[in-house]
């Protein structure tokens, strides 16, 4: 619930990005404002939050071991209940190198995507 500000605000970055001249080249054409948002705003704002959207979806993914406070399941609270049972009490570090390396490629590769997203749209902005 708390990210959707974050969403809202980096959405609303990226439309403020657009230049009036692509509202105004819309305009002309005779688009109604529905039109305008689906055909020539949107598509270009949408190259433009890429990076800050991957970024708040990566955050959101490590935050999933915060939710465990609240009490619901996620991957560290399964490990501890791995190393509560006797015959995994001498795994611990191998189970938490494991949720460590679960994390990373997950990140990692939402990251590389990310990246190829923008190279295969030709942003034409940098980072």
């Amino acid at each position: 619930m708390f990210a959707a500000a974050y969403i809202a605000e980096t959405v609303r970055g990226g439309l403020q990005a657009i230049p009036k001249g692509q509202y105004e080249g819309a305009d002309s054409l005779g688009l109604n404002y529905w039109q305008q948002m689906r055909k020539i705003i949107l598509p270009q704002a949408l190259k433009i939050v890429i990076p800050p959207l991957v970024s708040i979806f990566i955050a959101l993914f490590k935050d999933t071991s915060l939710v465990v406070i609240i009490g619901i399941f996620d991957l560290t609270l399964a490990a501890k209940a791995a190393l509560s049972d006797a015959a995994w009490r001498g795994f611990g570090v191998e189970a938490y190198l494991f949720i460590s390396l679960i994390y990373f490629v997950f990140c990692f590769s939402m990251s590389k995507y990310s990246q190829a997203l923008e190279k295969r749209l030709a942003t034409g902005h940098e980072r």
